[in-house]
């Protein structure tokens, strides 16, 4: 079987509701191998009002991304239960448990991390980070949100940016996407 190594994840909230969420474009197949540098694996939904970002196979998050959307609908935007429906669903789903990829899913109220294993977490920060590369990226967007005023945008880009100068599977083609807030 083909592994596929794929992605950055980083989303950050501070605290006047400025939210941010960006992913590097890289996708990699096995070790060597690097199958696309401009992926875009993050984007708004739900008329711009929700923010995701996936890590892991993308036909796989592609799927999830939709099927969360219509989870959002038949909760009428509410994202905590959302979240846990698609979690539910997601690990008792024959077909769903086996697809592979982590989810953050962010509205002006919440920021959450969805997993397979029918796991929503919400973090203890303001600040997550999945995938490849996640690791790195929070490290730095840990330090930058406690000890700077940069916006969310600027701590996820530079997060990002000091994660593909680290991760073999994170590269530099970022893609952002800010939720508006009223």
């Amino acid at each position: 079987m083909v592994e596929f190594h794929a992605t950055t994840i980083c989303a950050v909230k501070r605290p006047n509701g400025d939210i941010c969420i960006g992913g590097d474009g890289q996708v990699t197949m096995g070790e060597t191998t690097i199958m696309k540098n401009g992926a875009k694996k993050v984007k708004k939904i739900f008329k711009g009002k929700v923010l995701t970002g996936f890590a892991g196979s993308v036909a796989d998050a592609f799927s999830l991304t939709d099927k969360f959307e219509n989870k959002l609908e038949e909760h009428a935007g509410n994202l905590k239960r959302a979240a846990v429906d698609l979690a539910q669903y997601w690990r008792q789903d024959k077909a769903m448990r086996s697809l592979e990829a982590l989810m953050i899913v962010a509205d002006e109220e919440d920021l959450l991390v969805i997993s397979g294993n029918g796991e929503v977490i919400v973090p203890d920060k303001d600040v997550v980070a999945i995938g490849s590369g996640g690791n790195y990226a929070y490290s730095a967007a840990v330090a930058l949100f406690e000890n700077t005023d940069l916006d969310a945008e600027a701590i996820v880009r530079k997060s990002l940016e000091i994660a593909s100068n680290i991760c073999v599977y994170t590269n530099s083609n970022i893609s952002v996407e800010k939720l508006e807030v009223e």
